[in-house]
């Protein structure tokens, strides 16, 4: 037991056995914070598309004679537009993904992209009562057409490409706003 003593009394070792012991820990911390960081650039990406997607559905011409929600718009292709825009953005589909394979990560049983329209009574806009519901008044129904785009993505897992799988995360956003047609 003697020759125990002396190598529990020296230090030369320390720091390499304190590290020895702390390095799974950080290695933990920081492939979290490399996970929370693509967890939220995925999530931020999937609501700026669809966001851009009901900005350009807010601004298409509105059927003079429309009838919400069934024809709202004048062109009878804004649906596919507004979905190739919030996909490529361009109109036309013709353009690149912004990322690539992005919408073909589908989440069980959603829709990967949605597009709805929705009516609002223009007196639930005018609660003043003052019979003025700003560029809405020249309308002539008697409700505004709302538009929402929403979009669905399953999470790709920083983890799960190295080999590690993790459970199925449902990325969701929508945007809603008000049919302008300027």
């Amino acid at each position: 037991m003697t020759w125990l003593l002396p190598c529990l009394r020296d230090k030369r070792a320390s720091a390499a056995a304190e590290m020895a012991m702390v390095t799974p820990f950080l290695l933990a911390l920081m492939v979290g914070a490399m996970e929370l960081g693509n967890l939220f650039v995925d999530q931020h990406a999937l609501e700026k598309q669809v966001r851009n997607g009901a900005r350009y559905a807010s601004r298409l011409e509105i059927d003079e004679n429309y009838a919400c929600p069934g024809s709202v718009f004048a062109d009878a292709d804004a649906t596919a537009k507004v979905i190739n825009v919030t996909k490529n953005g361009v109109v036309d589909g013709s353009g690149n993904p912004r990322w690539t394979g992005y919408w073909s990560r589908a989440c069980p049983g959603v829709q990967p992209l949605d597009v709805q329209i929705r009516c609002v009574a223009k007196d639930q806009i005018d609660v003043g009562d003052t019979g003025n519901s700003g560029i809405y008044s020249t309308l002539s129904g008697t409700t505004i057409p709302v538009i929402k785009v929403s979009g669905a993505v399953r999470y790709r897992s920083v983890i799960s490409t190295i080999g590690f799988n993790v459970a199925d995360v449902c990325l969701k956003a929508e945007s809603e706003l008000a049919v302008q047609g300027i």
